[in-house]
């Protein structure tokens, strides 16, 4: 791939921003809540909803809340009515930013999305004005510590994997979007520690921004993670190491 994610990175060092579980949790319902209205309760038949019950898992959400958003979903039980869209945007120093977004009121987040761009100054752009600089992959996330680089390399392509980067100490498994449980469920097979499976926009190359710039870029993705609506937010920015390892820094 030509360039990772280094918002990802950065997310995963510092255990999604410290987010609280309030916000995790309210994030993974409403994604399981669209999942089962438009791929029906059944996960074994909706990989999507699968997907989203592996991640509530992982983050410890009981069960209870679980079954509860797969029936708001599927109508059986009475829930807000929510609406996916995408927004994209310029962030300082020009770097490109695409937001996937889960609400339940399009104006408000319109309104609020463009005071945080211009807040920390960046800009909301049109469709598909940056969404051209990013694939959308499955990425998969292994310690670096789980086994033998080459041994997992040879691994991860006979499960299906299109890509394997060794980086800062992770193993990052590149797949199509719709193989990611496939190579996930390949991988645990062969008692595989995964860290994360996600369906993702990588950037296809990486824009060096700089001192103050970096620093504003950074205020402002954590922004824009903050807000409600968010459910992903992904950039192509790149900085120099000290930037970064102060930004991870717990």
């Amino acid at each position: 791939m030509s360039g990772h994610s280094k918002w990802s990175t950065i997310k995963r060092k510092k255990g999604a921003l410290d987010a609280k579980r309030g916000k995790i949790f309210t994030t993974i319902i409403k994604e399981i809540t669209i999942a089962a209205r438009l791929g029906g309760g059944d996960e074994t038949a909706n990989p999507r909803l699968r997907q989203a019950i592996v991640k509530a898992k992982a983050n410890n959400m009981p069960q209870d809340n679980i079954k509860r958003a797969i029936m708001k979903g599927t109508g059986e039980l009475p829930g807000v009515s929510y609406e996916e869209a995408t927004f994209e945007g310029y962030g300082p120093g020009g770097v490109a930013i695409f937001m996937e977004v889960t609400t339940d009121n399009h104006r408000r987040t319109v309104a609020e999305l463009r005071h945080l761009m211009s807040h920390y100054g960046g800009n909301l752009g049109e469709n598909g004005s940056v969404a051209w600089m990013f694939d959308k992959k499955g990425q998969i996330i292994i310690d670096g510590k789980a086994g033998d680089e080459d041994t997992l390399f040879e691994l991860a392509l006979e499960c299906g994997a299109e890509d394997f980067e060794s980086e800062d100490g992770e193993y990052i498994i590149t797949t199509q979007p719709t193989q990611l449980m496939e190579v996930r469920d390949a991988l645990e097979a062969q008692n595989i520690s995964i860290q994360s499976a996600e369906v993702e926009m990588v950037p296809k190359n990486l824009q060096k921004v700089e001192g103050k710039e970096a620093e504003r870029v950074l205020k402002l993705m954590e922004a824009l993670e903050e807000n409600d609506d968010i459910t992903k937010v992904y950039s192509n920015f790149d900085m120099d190491e000290e930037t970064l390892a102060d930004a991870t820094r717990e």
